[in-house]
């Protein structure tokens, strides 16, 4: 058994059978750390083949490999289940997951105008990068009330992307994803379930960015920066944050927790440009740092 921070942690990570990709690099990290972790994906070889993976560094016990669509409520319901069922608890979701309409194969052309997108790609794409969130937290966080303590991660993406044109509907689908973390972790304060924001920081070189777009991959962030953040985020020692976002690029072990956070961190979703939030130090002090 691999000790760690997460020693005797279960985790959920959807949307890790890609290679690269960054829900197998949060896998990787997590046992590493220590936990155990159910592995979800629609692809059943590209799972299998992360799975390997995982299973050499943690054991055949560490892994749980479920073939599932987290767009679909029984898939969603039946994770959560079997995740309990297989690896006896769960502790830790991360809601990772994520399509576009080139890499799912849902149109064969880039830089689309929104009239121009094919309804039902749309439709798709917002039931698994935005749906999938909703419904495997719906399945999970009952369960993570029940005990106490549970740590949600949602995989977004940048501001840019989401309101850049021609990214359609990658971009609001990852906005609305982020507005659910924060809604969701205004609803479960006081619980000891935290939900926050992970993101790479910017391109990351991962399968959903397909090689015949970008040839030159040595720009593109690794999916490697998300790993330290995530176990963190999934530990104990980031019990007194929820609500928040935190930049992988951003993110520097090297600096004491405080600077980290003030480098890497930022209030999820934007709340200081609302109206209704309050002050965006007083919301910080509910939600950011309790």
């Amino acid at each position: 058994m691999v000790e760690g921070p997460l020693a005797g942690k279960v985790a959920i990570v959807t949307g890790s059978g890609s290679n690269p990709g960054l829900g197998r690099v949060i896998v990787l990290a997590l046992i590493e750390a220590g936990a155990r972790v159910a592995m979800t994906d629609v692809n059943p070889e590209g799972l299998e083949r992360c799975a390997n993976e995982a299973r050499e560094m943690g054991g055949d016990d560490a892994v749980l490999p479920i073939v599932a669509d987290a767009s679909q409520l029984a898939d969603a319901e039946r994770t959560v289940q079997e995740t309990i069922d297989g690896l006896g608890g769960l502790h830790i979701l991360v809601n990772n997951a994520g399509i576009n309409v080139i890499s799912a194969g849902l149109s064969g052309e880039r830089d689309q105008k929104v009239w121009e997108i094919d309804p039902h790609a749309w439709a798709r794409v917002i039931a698994v990068n935005l749906g999938g969130p909703f419904l495997m937290s719906r399945a999970a966080i009952p369960h993570l009330m029940a005990q106490g303590w549970g740590r949600i991660i949602g995989v977004t993406t940048s501001l840019d992307t989401m309101i850049r044109g021609k990214n359609t509907p990658y971009g609001p689908s990852k906005a609305g994803h982020e507005a659910l973390i924060s809604a969701m972790a205004q609803e479960l304060d006081g619980t000891g379930v935290t939900a926050n924001v992970l993101i790479p920081g910017g391109g990351a070189d991962t399968n959903i960015i397909p090689h015949e777009f970008v040839q030159r991959r040595d720009g593109l962030i690794r999916p490697e920066v998300m790993a330290a953040p995530a176990v963190w985020l999934a530990s104990h020692a980031s019990e007194l944050y929820t609500g928040m976002r935190f930049s992988g690029v951003e993110w520097d072990d090297s600096l004491p927790l405080e600077e980290r956070i003030a480098k890497a961190g930022a209030p999820a979703a934007w709340p200081q440009l609302g109206r209704s939030s309050g002050s965006i130090s007083e919301r910080e002090q509910r939600l950011g740092r309790r």
